[in-house]
């Protein structure tokens, strides 16, 4: 991590001009996790220049604390925002003055390179897909994320964008996947599995089986280890997880809720003797380093892969920490030039090897 504690993905072209639209009013600590994570990752992206879309008389309260960050931002007033539990469906007709809407709209008119938000994820894929639409080639836009593993860390996705996806939907994810990996996390050739019941060629449905004998034919963007089971994922077996939505986001969620059950035998533990204490109080320094290798704030902000802009979603729930580091996915993601390899990518692909059989 950088001095900041910030996690760093890759190596950005910090001299770029890159402005960032803030959802200023998404999220369940809004705006105030905003503007905070917005000066966190100042420290680590100081030309950054930010558009803050909300409620300007809040937004300027806690700017006024923060002054190394006022220079760099400009508000956008709105008094509309959507909540949690609005549907996608009414988002797009009634949100169109909301601070994700006004946000994601920056992008698509060139005022902003990339939009974060913690709010509503079901009304921001919509909103980005109708707004930004997805690129040339791609006919889903997937959420990948960062995965801890043994060996490092690996890409997820979907992790909740489609529920069913047939065999294309999946191999463009392992292609979104694979220059994900390649370009953000620095694998010069990143493994794709796709996340089956088994390992064997002949399991799985109709889907997963055709995209797996359409990767092992063609030239896609990475090395195809085959099938990989859910142990699989812990243990870094491929730098690559492809999977539908409904896998993928139970998957997470299972992880997600696997590590806060763990940590709490932990804390219980050390907690039940005296010894138990002393013991805790000798290992302090190795537990601290445990909690900042799976820390779910280093891997905060599920990126929207496939759309025509850069759209990053934050967790709801996150803290300022959190919230810069998602800010960071998707400075990366533009300083990258993400959107423009996949395209080129595409371009690659489709003359030498058709994406359907």
């Amino acid at each position: 991590m950088t001095s900041s504690g910030l996690r760093a993905k890759g190596k950005s072209n910090l001299n770029a001009s890159i402005t960032v639209a803030l959802d200023a009013m998404g999220g369940d600590h809004a705006p105030d996790m905003v503007v905070a994570g917005a000066d966190l990752a100042r420290t680590r992206y100081p030309k950054v220049k930010y558009i803050f879309f909300g409620d300007e008389r809040r937004i300027e309260a806690l700017l006024e604390k923060r002054k190394a960050l006022r220079p760099l931002v400009s508000i956008h007033h709105t008094d509309d925002a959507v909540d949690n539990d609005t549907k996608p469906s009414v988002a797009l007709r009634s949100g169109r003055q909301s601070s994700m809407r006004l946000a994601i709209d920056a992008v698509a008119a060139g005022r902003a390179d990339c939009v974060v938000s913690a709010g509503n994820t079901g009304a921001l894929m919509a909103m980005a897909k109708i707004v930004l639409k997805t690129l040339p080639g791609i006919h889903r836009p997937a959420i990948a994320s960062f995965i801890p593993t043994a060996r490092g860390e690996s890409v997820m996705l979907d992790l909740g964008a489609n529920i069913e996806c047939d065999a294309e939907n999946l191999v463009q994810f392992a292609i979104m996947g694979s220059i994900f990996a390649r370009t953000v996390l620095g694998i010069p050739e990143p493994t794709i599995g796709l996340l089956n019941v088994g390992a064997e060629q002949l399991k799985g449905n109709d889907a997963v089986r055709s995209a797996a004998d359409i990767l092992r034919g063609n030239p896609v963007a990475g090395l195809f280890h085959g099938f990989i089971e859910g142990n699989d994922i812990p243990a870094g077996t491929v730098d690559v997880i492809v999977t539908d939505g409904f896998t993928g986001n139970v998957a997470l969620k299972l992880a997600e809720g696997m590590g806060k059950l763990y940590s709490g035998f932990l804390q219980r533990t050390f907690r039940s003797s005296l010894m138990a204490r002393l013991g805790y109080l000798l290992a302090i320094g190795a537990f601290r380093k445990l909690r900042a290798r799976v820390d779910p704030r280093r891997y905060n902000g599920g990126m929207f892969l496939g759309l025509s802009g850069v759209c990053v979603k934050s967790h709801g729930g996150i803290d300022a920490f959190g919230f810069a580091n998602a800010i960071g996915v998707a400075v990366d993601l533009v300083a990258q030039g993400f959107n423009e390899r996949i395209s080129a990518e595409l371009q690659r692909l489709a003359p030498a090897a058709p994406l359907q059989q």
